[in-house]
């Protein structure tokens, strides 16, 4: 019998849970439903260093993996500046500090809902 399909709570939970398993630098959930047809949210997270960029990386897709989920697409990963994870509705976007600065992905989205995966709801 095939699994259920996670919802997007589900998802963003088991992200941030992987990201401050690893030590991620200030991990922020954008609630964006409604703002965009892309996704649901946006996860946006630091990492110290390439090397804590790409575990931080690794420890996500793992842990969605062990939960059924498996990434439409990876971008950014041997350079490890700015990894892009696309789970569909939820969008994970691992950079390193200088790049977060720079882009202020949470500036862009201002007007998001900032919160937890509870303030995903259905």
């Amino acid at each position: 019998m095939p699994k259920a399909a996670i919802t997007s709570e589900k998802k963003a939970a088991l992200i941030m849970e992987a990201l401050e398993e690893k030590k991620a630098v200030d991990p922020v959930l954008l609630n964006v439903r409604g703002r965009t047809v892309m996704t649901d949210c946006f996860i946006i997270t630091s990492g110290t260093s390439r090397i804590h960029i790409q575990a931080l990386v690794d420890a996500v897709v793992e842990k969605l993996k062990d939960n059924g989920v498996r990434s439409k697409r990876v971008e950014g990963y041997s350079e490890a500046a700015w990894v892009l994870l696309d789970y569909g509705d939820v969008v994970v976007h691992i950079m390193a500090q200088d790049q977060r600065d720079f882009y202020r992905l949470e500036a862009y989205w201002s007007g998001a809902e900032k919160g937890s995966p509870p303030v995903l709801e259905e």
